[in-house]
């Protein structure tokens, strides 16, 4: 399958599906630091989104003006328009003509400004002894289902720092390798 991975400097889920034999390319305007750079789109994803040749979008749009855990800051946001571009942003992917699409963001407004989102995952369930719930719409593609549960270790990490937000940002491999595995 010929793959767009959107709004993805990290290629987390562009090396996933390569890693499983698909044609899968990374997005962002900022450059990749998964070490292909063979493999980046580095340009505004947008003019790509009409193009008919993609098998699958998997889109990663920012949700600093989206997620409900910057609810503090909305009043200025919806102010100064940068929520609305978040939102505008976030709408290009569900207007796109791809039969599978999966759009993935935080808890945040996207649940009632577009709609309920088909599923919700946490880095737990796919191996990983974090908590990040993360919400997935859903097009053409069923719900991920988990591969390694390890929510019972997650009583260890109450005393840990929380990581800064552009590491928090990036996929965890083992929902990158989930998403290959399932809808690869």
């Amino acid at each position: 399958m010929k793959i767009l991975v959107a709004c993805e400097e990290s290629q987390t889920v562009t090396k996933a599906f390569r890693a499983k034999g698909h044609e899968a390319y990374s997005c962002d305007i900022e450059p990749c630091s998964g070490g292909h750079p063979e493999w980046h789109l580095q340009q505004d994803v947008i003019p790509l989104l009409q193009d008919k040749s993609w098998d699958m979008i998997i889109a990663f749009p920012p949700c600093t003006h989206l997620a409900s855990s910057g609810a503090r800051w909305f009043k200025q946001k919806i102010a100064d328009g940068r929520q609305q571009q978040g939102i505008d942003f976030f709408m290009e992917f569900t207007k796109t003509a791809c039969d599978k699409v999966a759009i993935e963001n935080p808890i945040g407004i996207m649940s009632t400004k577009y709609r309920k989102p088909d599923q919700k995952i946490q880095p737990w369930m796919f191996g990983h002894s974090e908590t990040k719930a993360t919400c997935l719409w859903l097009k053409g593609l069923p719900e991920l289902v988990p591969t390694n549960n390890v929510k019972h270790s997650l009583a260890s990490l109450s005393n840990r720092e929380e990581h800064k937000a552009k590491i928090r940002s990036k996929t965890y491999g083992g929902i990158a390798e989930a998403m290959a595995d399932q809808w690869g």
